[in-house]
């Protein structure tokens, strides 16, 4: 497995010969072009022969003025497709973009919102939607021991005790 490396005049001279066998193919490509051009234009262009008469030269330019028409139709044709294939190539151009997910996404900023905020924000104004999940909840205070020792009936003793006049009470009954 010993790998022999050419020496540079080597690698220089088979080097140039590619060069000049890729110049000949060039050329030989260059005069394919030239005569197939010509054989078309021998084929699709007849020679202009030039009229004699008024008659017979606005007949020459009206079957002209038809071949230009028709060829203009054709070309219109021709690139309406050509920007159709263009287009129908940009969107497949997006939507492989898309798939592959390697678009760019932007640094965010880290902005203080409530969580009631952003549900407006991700659900629209329309929708009330209330984060504020303490504001459903009742308050309750410990029992103070003392009275812990005075056993009733416990439902009574919590709806005293519920709401403002409740705190009202305990505020006024400590006094």
């Amino acid at each position: 497995m010993s790998e022999k490396r050419m020496s540079s005049s080597k690698k220089h001279s088979l080097k140039g010969l590619m060069l000049q066998v890729a110049k000949e193919l060039l050329e030989a490509e260059e005069i394919e072009k030239k005569e197939e051009r010509k054989r078309y234009m021998e084929e699709h262009c007849p020679t202009l022969s030039n009229p004699s008469s008024k008659q017979e030269l606005q007949e020459l330019c009206k079957e002209l003025h038809a071949k230009i028409e028709a060829v203009d139709e054709e070309r219109y044709i021709l690139e309406h497709k050509a920007i159709m294939v263009v287009n129908e190539v940009k969107d497949l151009n997006i939507k492989i973009v898309d798939l592959k997910g390697k678009f760019k996404k932007p640094p965010l900023k880290k902005v203080r919102m409530s969580a009631d905020a952003m549900l407006q924000a991700l659900l629209g104004s329309k929708h009330k939607v209330s984060m504020d999940l303490r504001a459903n909840l009742k308050q309750v205070k410990k029992e103070v021991k003392e009275e812990a020792a005075d056993v009733g009936d416990w439902r009574k003793n919590v709806e005293d005790k519920a709401g403002m006049d409740g705190r009202k009470k305990m505020f006024e009954g400590e006094a």
